[in-house]
């Protein structure tokens, strides 16, 4: 299973819900995840750019892009990023197939 990292900000009629009523949003971060087979990591608020974070493993892509989707057309999110993160040896393995591949630069003519 892949892990993803989400970055999610609540658009201020939501933080205004939730002030009103606050709750642990963990718990239904939880259950979306585990909907599609897949499982809750972490789940943070923080200051600045995001609201908060949370990693998810999903089966998937389109397990997780069920999710994302689901979460977006909620209604409240103002912006809601998810990123398909690589293990190191996945990393080393792409750099290594990197090298074999014929990459030119555009503009420098030819095709290899």
């Amino acid at each position: 299973m892949a892990l993803y990292l989400s970055k999610f900000s609540y658009t201020p009629e939501a933080w205004a819900r939730m002030v009103n009523n606050p709750e642990d949003r963990r718990k239904a971060a939880k259950a979306y995840i585990e909907s599609v087979g897949g499982k809750l990591h972490g789940f943070w608020y923080a200051f600045g750019a995001h609201d908060g974070y949370t990693v998810w493993e999903a089966p998937n892509n389109v397990s997780m892009a069920a999710v994302a989707l689901a979460i977006s057309g909620g209604g409240a999110m103002s912006s809601f990023e998810t990123t398909l993160l690589l293990t190191v040896d996945d990393t080393i393995d792409a750099l290594r197939m990197a090298g074999e591949v014929r990459y030119r630069a555009p503009g420098t003519g030819g095709t290899g």
